[in-house]
């Protein structure tokens, strides 16, 4: 069982950055490909990024490509989403996730691990 909480969230001016990071409780982290999703007011929860079990893979929503940077510390446990440019459109909760299995997956049903989510608010 891994146990996830996000930090990091805020308010920042368009054009700004913030970093993201969650961390897990438990011993199976590092067993963990790990991701980020985000959900706005009234849409679903859309995938942003994803990083595999040793972080030598990543994948890029492409409204994340380029500007935002997904990495991770197994030895803190922890996963990092590094946002610049950002944009209002980018204003959303922010939910980190894990997933048991090495198959690349990016839809919300096949993460087996949630945290509550960090909110990002991007003004114009």
């Amino acid at each position: 069982q891994v146990q996830l909480v996000e930090s990091g969230g805020g308010l920042v001016q368009a054009g700004g950055s913030l970093r993201l990071s969650c961390t897990a409780s438990g011993r199976t982290f590092s067993t963990c490909a790990m991701g980020w999703f985000r959900q706005a007011p009234g849409k679903e929860r859309e995938f942003v990024a994803r990083i595999s079990q040793i972080g030598g893979r990543t994948l890029y929503a492409d409204s994340s490509k380029g500007r935002f940077t997904i990495t991770r510390d197994n030895a803190k446990n922890t996963v990092y989403l590094q946002m610049s440019s950002l944009k209002p459109e980018d204003t959303a909760v922010y939910h980190c996730a894990g997933d048991r299995s090495f198959i690349i997956h990016t839809q919300v049903r096949d993460y087996d691990y949630w945290g509550p989510g960090t909110q990002v608010t991007v003004s114009s």
